[in-house]
């Protein structure tokens, strides 16, 4: 019989719907089985927690093959505007939280939140940047000590 994960850190590296909605899925079905989460956001990742950006989250059109079709034509005014409009609903209708909604329920499970030290420098970004579920801004250093002993997942 396989080990129980009992803590998970998950790292959110990108600002699309297709980005973040893989982590605060993944992030929200731990804490359904009473694993601990911390949740680190660096680069573009940082949107989701942006207190400015995080309602604005959009899909990726171009360059995304899951899209198929919509991929060629992806580059085009509007595309990615419309995309992200029938995915909204989509899950709108399926019930799944908007991100901003989403994250907070998460944070009120008891999970960390972080935003990346050198992705919030090299942005020029602050503390009151960020919701206020963010707990702190903490280096890579400071991540993998926090994840020491737990699985680390990417998206």
């Amino acid at each position: 019989m396989a080990d129980s994960i009992e803590k998970v850190s998950i790292i959110v590296s990108k600002g699309s719907l297709e980005g973040i909605y893989p982590a605060l899925i993944m992030a929200n079905g731990a804490r359904a089985e009473g694993i601990d989460v911390n949740l680190f956001f660096t680069f573009f990742g940082l949107d989701a927690i942006h207190k400015e950006r995080n309602e604005h989250i959009k899909l990726a059109t171009v360059g995304n093959p899951g899209l198929h079709l919509a991929t060629m034509a992806g580059g085009l005014p509007g595309v990615s505007t419309a995309m992200t409009h029938y995915m909204n609903h989509k899950m709108e209708k399926l019930d799944i939280p908007s991100i901003p909604e989403f994250v907070e329920m998460i944070a009120d499970t008891g999970a960390g939140m972080y935003a990346c030290k050198a992705s919030v420098d090299l942005f020029g970004l602050e503390k009151n940047d960020f919701i206020d579920q963010v707990q702190d801004i903490i280096t890579v250093g400071e991540f993998y000590e926090m994840a020491a002993g737990g699985q680390i997942i990417f998206t």
